[in-house]
């Protein structure tokens, strides 16, 4: 099991790795290659065609912004400054206000669990409020968070159609590696017709006391 264990947070940093690539390669490097491109020739029009050069370096501009939004995004999706500044209930809060459901948080916790923990519980959340935007039809949804013991529970019910599956392509099954590896536990509970109900459960490890093992 252990080995297996390894296996899986292998080929999930690997994939990760990948993906972090592929965005890069695909979004902000040839968003920004086209945009010096387009530069170049509004420096050879400035002497003869200003107008021209204006509108290019007008469209180079909005090309500046979009590159830098997407490199929030791919920020975002690798540790939200929001998780790191303020904790899981901002975090989630944040992204329950990107859901096309409304959704009500609420994070119970007597403290700030180790920063891996916390990251965990922050994408095990993100992607299962995408499952619910977009494969479940609910009208609302919550998730809830809370300590007990040594354990970090968390829980993402919405009132859907439900019949979700683990080897449905949503993702579950990766969720149920992820937290498999790191010694959790993960529930789906979804009969058809709804409710869909998903419990997980992370180890408590206080966020002091990992940070001084670190050290």
């Amino acid at each position: 099991e252990l080995e297996s264990d390894r296996g899986v947070v292998v080929d999930t940093a690997a994939a990760d790795l990948r993906r972090i690539e592929r965005d890069l390669h695909d979004g902000a490097q040839a968003r920004l290659v086209a945009l010096a491109m387009g530069l170049g020739l509004a420096k050879e029009k400035l002497t003869h065609d200003p107008e021209a050069a204006a509108r290019m370096v007008e469209e180079a501009h909005g090309e500046v912004k979009v590159a830098l939004q997407e490199l929030r995004d791919l920020a975002r999706g690798i540790h939200p400054a929001v998780l790191t500044d303020r904790g899981l209930d901002a975090a989630l809060s944040a992204i329950a206000s990107r859901c096309t459901v409304p959704v009500a948080v609420e994070v119970d916790l007597p403290g700030r669990p180790a920063e891996a923990i916390e990251g965990i519980a922050y994408f095990t959340v993100s992607e299962l409020l995408q499952n619910v935007s977009k494969h479940s039809g609910a009208r609302s949804a919550s998730v809830n968070v809370w300590r007990a013991a040594d354990r970090l529970l968390i829980q993402v019910t919405d009132d859907g159609s439900g019949g979700a599956r683990m080897d449905g392509g949503t993702g579950m099954a990766g969720l149920a590696e992820r937290l498999g590896a790191v010694d959790g536990l993960f529930v789906l509970d979804s009969p058809v017709g709804g409710p869909t109900s998903v419990t997980a459960e992370l180890p408590w490890r206080d966020r002091v006391a990992a940070e001084s093992r670190a050290s």
